[in-house]
Protein backbone atom coordinates (compact mmCIF):
# COMPACT_ATOMS: atom_id res chain seq x y z
CA UNK A 1 0.00 0.00 0.00
CA UNK A 2 1.19 3.45 -0.87
CA UNK A 3 2.84 5.27 1.52
CA UNK A 4 0.81 8.78 2.85
CA UNK A 5 1.43 11.43 4.97
CA UNK A 6 -0.62 11.65 8.64
CA UNK A 7 -3.15 14.50 7.37
CA UNK A 8 -4.37 12.30 4.35
CA UNK A 9 -6.03 9.15 6.34
CA UNK A 10 -6.65 5.94 4.26
CA UNK A 11 -9.47 4.86 2.91
CA UNK A 12 -10.32 1.50 3.41
CA UNK A 13 -11.88 -1.46 1.74
CA UNK A 14 -14.71 -3.66 3.05
CA UNK A 15 -14.10 -7.20 2.45
CA UNK A 16 -18.46 -8.05 2.88
CA UNK A 17 -19.01 -5.89 -0.23
CA UNK A 18 -22.08 -7.60 -1.55
CA UNK A 19 -25.57 -7.36 -0.88
CA UNK A 20 -26.58 -8.77 2.44
CA UNK A 21 -30.37 -10.51 3.60
CA UNK A 22 -32.62 -7.68 4.88
CA UNK A 23 -30.23 -5.05 3.48
CA UNK A 24 -30.59 -3.26 0.50
CA UNK A 25 -27.68 -2.67 -1.52
CA UNK A 26 -23.98 -3.40 -0.05
CA UNK A 27 -22.40 -2.78 3.08
CA UNK A 28 -19.85 -0.04 1.61
CA UNK A 29 -23.75 1.32 1.13
CA UNK A 30 -23.74 1.56 4.84
CA UNK A 31 -20.42 1.70 6.44
CA UNK A 32 -17.07 2.91 5.83
CA UNK A 33 -13.65 2.83 7.41
CA UNK A 34 -10.64 5.04 7.15
CA UNK A 35 -7.67 4.70 9.11
CA UNK A 36 -5.74 7.60 11.28
CA UNK A 37 -2.11 6.91 10.87
CA UNK A 38 -1.27 9.07 14.22
CA UNK A 39 2.02 9.76 15.60
CA UNK A 40 4.67 8.13 17.89
CA UNK A 41 4.95 9.42 21.81
CA UNK A 42 7.83 10.30 22.78
CA UNK A 43 8.09 7.02 24.86
CA UNK A 44 8.26 4.69 21.81
CA UNK A 45 4.44 3.68 21.52
CA UNK A 46 2.17 4.53 18.31
CA UNK A 47 -1.33 6.11 18.63
CA UNK A 48 -3.19 5.40 15.74
CA UNK A 49 -7.47 5.00 15.05
CA UNK A 50 -10.06 3.64 13.22
CA UNK A 51 -12.72 5.80 12.24
CA UNK A 52 -15.87 4.26 11.07
CA UNK A 53 -18.39 6.45 8.93
CA UNK A 54 -21.88 4.94 9.18
CA UNK A 55 -24.93 5.73 6.92
CA UNK A 56 -28.56 7.87 8.27
CA UNK A 57 -29.84 5.99 10.79
CA UNK A 58 -27.53 3.27 11.32
CA UNK A 59 -25.62 2.58 14.67
CA UNK A 60 -22.32 0.29 15.46
CA UNK A 61 -21.42 -0.64 19.06
CA UNK A 62 -19.36 0.44 22.18
CA UNK A 63 -17.32 -2.20 23.70
CA UNK A 64 -19.77 -3.72 25.79
CA UNK A 65 -22.85 -3.42 23.10
CA UNK A 66 -25.74 -3.95 26.22
CA UNK A 67 -28.35 -6.39 25.85
CA UNK A 68 -28.26 -7.24 22.09
CA UNK A 69 -25.30 -6.50 19.85
CA UNK A 70 -21.67 -7.02 18.56
CA UNK A 71 -18.90 -5.69 20.54
CA UNK A 72 -15.83 -4.71 17.99
CA UNK A 73 -13.49 -6.94 17.43
CA UNK A 74 -9.46 -6.54 15.65
CA UNK A 75 -7.68 -9.55 14.22
CA UNK A 76 -4.11 -7.93 13.95
CA UNK A 77 -2.53 -10.99 12.20
CA UNK A 78 -1.07 -9.07 9.35
CA UNK A 79 0.89 -6.84 11.66
CA UNK A 80 4.61 -6.44 11.41
CA UNK A 81 6.38 -5.00 15.17
CA UNK A 82 3.45 -5.20 16.87
CA UNK A 83 4.05 -6.00 20.84
CA UNK A 84 0.16 -5.33 22.40
CA UNK A 85 -2.52 -3.00 20.94
CA UNK A 86 -4.98 -1.17 23.80
CA UNK A 87 -8.21 0.26 22.38
CA UNK A 88 -9.71 3.42 24.15
CA UNK A 89 -13.18 4.31 24.03
CA UNK A 90 -14.94 7.44 23.39
CA UNK A 91 -18.19 8.17 25.52
CA UNK A 92 -20.88 6.19 24.22
CA UNK A 93 -24.84 7.17 23.24
CA UNK A 94 -27.76 5.08 24.74
CA UNK A 95 -30.32 3.27 22.14
CA UNK A 96 -32.91 1.54 22.11
CA UNK A 97 -32.92 -0.86 19.74
CA UNK A 98 -36.01 -3.48 19.08
CA UNK A 99 -37.10 -3.21 23.12
CA UNK A 100 -33.40 -4.05 24.03
CA UNK A 101 -31.04 -1.15 25.41
CA UNK A 102 -27.58 -0.59 23.90
CA UNK A 103 -24.99 1.13 23.81
CA UNK A 104 -22.88 2.25 20.60
CA UNK A 105 -22.37 5.25 18.08
CA UNK A 106 -24.14 7.17 15.39
CA UNK A 107 -23.10 9.03 12.42
CA UNK A 108 -19.21 8.84 12.82
CA UNK A 109 -17.00 7.81 15.76
CA UNK A 110 -13.31 7.73 15.93
CA UNK A 111 -11.59 4.38 18.22
CA UNK A 112 -8.12 5.26 18.89
CA UNK A 113 -5.92 2.49 19.64
CA UNK A 114 -2.56 2.61 21.38
CA UNK A 115 0.29 -0.27 19.56
CA UNK A 116 3.57 -0.57 21.75
CA UNK A 117 6.13 -1.91 18.96
CA UNK A 118 7.71 -5.17 19.98
CA UNK A 119 11.42 -3.29 18.97
CA UNK A 120 11.00 0.41 19.93
CA UNK A 121 12.47 2.70 17.54
CA UNK A 122 11.86 0.52 14.38
CA UNK A 123 8.92 1.06 11.94
CA UNK A 124 5.41 -0.61 12.85
CA UNK A 125 2.97 -1.28 10.35
CA UNK A 126 -0.63 -2.67 11.34
CA UNK A 127 -2.42 -4.83 9.60
CA UNK A 128 -6.02 -6.70 9.52
CA UNK A 129 -9.57 -6.58 9.93
CA UNK A 130 -11.71 -4.62 12.14
CA UNK A 131 -14.98 -6.95 13.10
CA UNK A 132 -18.05 -4.91 13.47
CA UNK A 133 -21.91 -4.63 14.03
CA UNK A 134 -24.33 -2.55 12.41
CA UNK A 135 -27.97 -1.76 13.23
CA UNK A 136 -30.86 -0.27 11.84
CA UNK A 137 -33.97 -2.22 11.25
CA UNK A 138 -31.78 -4.90 10.95
CA UNK A 139 -28.26 -5.77 12.22
CA UNK A 140 -25.40 -6.97 10.12
CA UNK A 141 -22.10 -8.26 10.88
CA UNK A 142 -19.38 -6.99 8.84
CA UNK A 143 -15.53 -7.57 8.67
CA UNK A 144 -13.25 -4.44 7.29
CA UNK A 145 -9.82 -5.05 5.81
CA UNK A 146 -7.45 -2.35 7.21
CA UNK A 147 -3.41 -1.97 6.75
CA UNK A 148 -1.19 1.08 7.33
CA UNK A 149 2.68 1.89 8.04
CA UNK A 150 2.66 4.51 11.30
CA UNK A 151 4.51 7.62 11.09
CA UNK A 152 7.52 7.87 13.06
CA UNK A 153 7.06 11.95 13.96
CA UNK A 154 5.34 12.93 17.64
CA UNK A 155 2.84 15.53 15.56
CA UNK A 156 -0.45 15.18 17.03
CA UNK A 157 -3.76 14.27 15.02
CA UNK A 158 -6.34 16.80 15.82
CA UNK A 159 -9.16 14.18 15.54
CA UNK A 160 -7.56 11.18 16.84
CA UNK A 161 -6.65 13.68 19.89
CA UNK A 162 -10.51 14.95 20.29
CA UNK A 163 -11.32 11.32 20.48
CA UNK A 164 -8.91 10.43 22.87
CA UNK A 165 -10.14 13.48 25.32
CA UNK A 166 -13.82 11.63 25.02
CA UNK A 167 -13.67 9.03 27.72
CA UNK A 168 -15.17 7.85 30.95
CA UNK A 169 -13.91 9.90 33.61
CA UNK A 170 -12.63 8.18 36.63
CA UNK A 171 -14.81 8.97 40.06
CA UNK A 172 -11.68 11.55 41.16
CA UNK A 173 -11.67 13.06 37.93
CA UNK A 174 -15.32 13.38 37.99
CA UNK A 175 -15.68 14.58 41.75
CA UNK A 176 -17.26 11.38 43.20
CA UNK A 177 -16.57 8.74 45.81
CA UNK A 178 -16.23 4.84 45.21
CA UNK A 179 -18.85 2.42 44.21
CA UNK A 180 -20.25 -0.41 46.94
CA UNK A 181 -21.34 -3.64 45.89
CA UNK A 182 -23.92 -6.07 47.84
CA UNK A 183 -23.72 -9.34 46.92
CA UNK A 184 -25.53 -12.29 47.43
CA UNK A 185 -25.32 -16.11 46.38
CA UNK A 186 -28.73 -17.59 44.29
CA UNK A 187 -29.66 -21.11 42.79
CA UNK A 188 -28.29 -19.36 38.92
CA UNK A 189 -25.01 -17.52 40.59
CA UNK A 190 -24.87 -14.47 42.45
CA UNK A 191 -26.97 -11.28 42.98
CA UNK A 192 -25.11 -7.92 42.23
CA UNK A 193 -26.56 -4.95 43.55
CA UNK A 194 -24.26 -1.70 42.97
CA UNK A 195 -24.78 1.81 44.39
CA UNK A 196 -22.94 4.48 42.38
CA UNK A 197 -22.62 8.40 43.55
CA UNK A 198 -23.99 9.83 40.54
CA UNK A 199 -23.78 12.72 38.49
CA UNK A 200 -26.78 14.79 36.95
CA UNK A 201 -27.14 13.18 33.50
CA UNK A 202 -26.60 9.28 34.71
CA UNK A 203 -29.13 6.99 32.88
CA UNK A 204 -27.48 3.83 32.72
CA UNK A 205 -24.74 1.56 34.65
CA UNK A 206 -22.39 -1.18 32.42
CA UNK A 207 -21.27 -4.15 34.50
CA UNK A 208 -18.39 -5.63 33.19
CA UNK A 209 -16.93 -8.88 35.46
CA UNK A 210 -13.25 -8.89 33.94
CA UNK A 211 -14.44 -12.46 33.50
CA UNK A 212 -15.53 -14.07 30.00
CA UNK A 213 -16.81 -16.68 31.53
CA UNK A 214 -19.50 -14.81 33.48
CA UNK A 215 -22.62 -13.62 32.23
CA UNK A 216 -24.13 -10.26 33.68
CA UNK A 217 -27.87 -9.96 33.22
CA UNK A 218 -29.53 -6.86 31.60
CA UNK A 219 -28.81 -3.89 34.65
CA UNK A 220 -32.18 -2.78 36.34
CA UNK A 221 -31.33 0.99 37.93
CA UNK A 222 -33.25 3.23 39.79
CA UNK A 223 -31.97 6.51 41.85
CA UNK A 224 -32.03 6.83 45.38
CA UNK A 225 -31.35 10.51 46.68
CA UNK A 226 -28.12 11.60 45.05
CA UNK A 227 -26.57 7.68 43.99
CA UNK A 228 -27.92 5.43 41.58
CA UNK A 229 -28.66 1.85 41.76
CA UNK A 230 -27.64 -1.11 39.68
CA UNK A 231 -28.98 -4.63 40.42
CA UNK A 232 -28.11 -7.31 38.20
CA UNK A 233 -27.92 -11.34 38.65
CA UNK A 234 -24.43 -12.93 37.23
CA UNK A 235 -24.20 -16.50 36.04
CA UNK A 236 -21.65 -18.90 34.53
CA UNK A 237 -22.12 -19.44 30.99
CA UNK A 238 -21.42 -22.91 31.02
CA UNK A 239 -23.39 -23.24 34.33
CA UNK A 240 -20.50 -23.68 36.51
CA UNK A 241 -20.31 -22.11 39.89
CA UNK A 242 -19.53 -18.44 40.15
CA UNK A 243 -16.65 -17.04 41.59
CA UNK A 244 -16.78 -13.15 41.35
CA UNK A 245 -13.57 -11.03 41.84
CA UNK A 246 -14.52 -7.38 43.06
CA UNK A 247 -11.10 -5.64 42.12
CA UNK A 248 -11.93 -7.00 38.65
CA UNK A 249 -15.32 -5.54 38.17
CA UNK A 250 -15.59 -2.24 35.91
CA UNK A 251 -19.13 -0.17 36.12
CA UNK A 252 -19.27 2.67 34.12
CA UNK A 253 -21.87 4.59 34.48
CA UNK A 254 -23.29 6.48 31.20
CA UNK A 255 -25.77 9.31 30.31
CA UNK A 256 -26.20 13.24 29.60
CA UNK A 257 -23.16 12.92 27.02
CA UNK A 258 -20.71 11.36 29.64
CA UNK A 259 -19.30 8.29 31.36
CA UNK A 260 -17.65 7.76 34.77
CA UNK A 261 -15.77 4.73 35.00
CA UNK A 262 -15.29 2.63 38.61
CA UNK A 263 -12.70 -0.01 38.53
CA UNK A 264 -13.58 -2.78 41.24
CA UNK A 265 -16.50 -2.14 43.65
CA UNK A 266 -15.94 -2.04 47.45
CA UNK A 267 -18.46 -4.39 49.77
CA UNK A 268 -21.87 -2.19 50.55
Amino acid sequence: MTRISRLAPIALSLVLAAPVAGVAGSVDDIVRLDMLPGWRAADGTQMAGFRISLAPGWKTYWRAPGEAGIPPQVNWSGSTNLASAQMHWPVPEIFELGGFETYGYSEQVVLPVEIAPRRPGEAVRISGQLEIGVCHDVCVPVMLDFGVDLPQEQRRDPSLALALADRAKSPDEAGLGPARCAVVPTAEGLSLTATLPATAGAQAVVVETGDPSLWASPVETRREGGALVASTRISHVAGGAVALDRSSLVLTMIGGGEAVEFEGCAPA
